[in-house]
């Protein structure tokens, strides 16, 4: 995530890529994105945040105690950290850094290519100014929604952050569907994936709800009734339902174990 991050800001040239400084512990991540977008690269964290304005936690949770005691109490004193560290809220990277401006992001995998959907939201002491470069920096993986409080990023988590997976597994199903009818398999996915993509363009090209816009192609004891009709026998969307409130759940206990203590 953080390398669509550094992808975004490049291209969009939002940021010159000598402003920007990747910090990772793998020589050859870092070899990486310095042949690709000409930025600064370290393997010393304290390096990579001094006299920074912004500084980007784009880590695994488990690593967090021991980045955290590394950097703690040497930021820049207003400077910004940007978190999409799952699971570690506000209030625990706070206190681990002892630092009081925070923002946390629940980004999703479509963020690699531009088209990633970001929830975010802040602590009191983020000022105007920061959290317009927030906005700027997300937009440049996709869309951002700011929320005013944080169980907001739970919810995400369940919808926007695992949405691409039941997307996928959706998607899937139709193109099984469809090689058994007796499509090729290369014919089958094509139909799906330009299926699924139309579909989100007319939908947001239309501005209609999208009930009305199903109704648009239910025709009376048609086909697609008669699938449809299958679909709510097998409790299609009661089933979608209880499986993101499901997620919901899981993320909030993982969040609570996370940063227990």
């Amino acid at each position: 995530m953080a390398s669509a991050m550094i992808s975004g800001l490049c291209q969009k040239k939002l940021l010159p890529p000598a402003n920007i400084t990747a910090s990772d512990p793998f020589s050859t991540q870092l070899d990486g994105l310095a042949e690709k977008y000409q930025v600064n690269i370290t393997r010393n964290n304290l390096e990579a945040v001094e006299n920074q304005d912004i500084i980007v936690l784009s880590i695994k949770p488990q690593v967090l105690a021991k980045v955290a005691e590394e950097l703690q109490r040497k930021l820049p004193q207003n400077s910004l950290v940007l978190s999409i560290i799952a699971g570690a809220t506000i209030g625990n990277i706070s206190q681990l850094l002892r630092h009081d401006r925070v923002v946390r992001v629940m980004p999703n995998t479509p963020a690699q290519i531009g088209k990633g959907m970001s929830v975010w939201t802040s602590t009191d002491m983020v000022s105007t100014t920061q959290k317009e470069q927030t906005q700027q920096i997300l937009a440049a993986l996709g869309e951002e929604v700011q929320v005013d409080h944080e169980d907001y990023l739970d919810m995400a988590t369940a919808l926007s952050g695992g949405g691409p997976a039941y997307v996928f597994m959706f998607m899937e199903a139709l193109i099984d569907s469809a090689v058994y009818m007796g499509f090729t398999r290369p014919v089958a996915e094509k139909l799906v994936y330009q299926t699924v993509e139309g579909s989100v363009a007319y939908a947001r090209e239309s501005e209609l709800h999208p009930t009305v816009l199903r109704n648009l192609v239910s025709s009376p004891g048609g086909t697609t009734v008669e699938a449809i009709y299958q679909l709510e026998k097998g409790g299609f969307r009661t089933t979608i339902s209880k499986a993101i409130w499901a997620a919901y759940q899981k993320s909030r206990h993982l969040g609570s174990v996370n940063n227990d203590g």
